[in-house]
């Protein structure tokens, strides 16, 4: 499948299959995200498996879409403002790296943002130092949504002379 169709094809799955990833796997598609840009070579984003009581603790309204794995996406926050907002382009960078990776290999995520709350920052032991980019479910999708339209791009942009 070409980068574009891999792009294209790629959705947010709210529900999973039981079955397993390989942790060789997972740290494979890990691995590949890791050539994601960024500025300076700063890598800033960390990343936290998250286990059974953790997952508990972090009280998911769908539990994840019961996905067999749960990851946070950490990006350490910078010395300065615009050090702050490269870090966490290039984090999310690194994340679209990973969904298209996993994508490849027919694995698909959820993406959540409730890792920013304070409650849930305690729960993952995050520190003042980074901010959480997103807590993923992970796995074999139970079903993929069809695409939702999208605005056509000539709207979106601007030509300057």
């Amino acid at each position: 499948m070409s980068v574009t169709d891999l792009i294209r094809s790629r959705r947010n799955i709210k529900s999973f299959k039981p079955d397993d990833i390989a942790e060789s796997e997972l740290l494979y598609w890990l691995e590949a995200a890791s050539y994601a840009p960024n500025h300076r070579m700063t890598e800033p984003w960390e990343l936290k498996l998250v286990g059974p009581d953790t997952r508990a603790r972090l009280n998911h309204k769908t539990d994840f879409g019961h996905a067999p794995v749960v990851l946070a996406v950490l990006s350490k926050k910078g010395a300065s403002a615009m050090e702050r907002d490269e870090n966490m382009m290039a984090s999310a960078c690194y994340v679209q790296n990973f969904l298209l990776a996993a994508h490849e290999a027919g694995v698909g995520a959820y993406w959540a943002s409730l890792g920013a709350l304070p409650q849930n920052r305690e729960i993952l032991g995050v520190s003042e130092e980074y901010d959480v980019i997103g807590v993923f479910g992970i796995g074999y999708p139970e079903e993929v949504p069809a695409a939702k339209p999208r605005t056509p791009i000539t709207a979106k942009l601007t030509r300057l002379v």
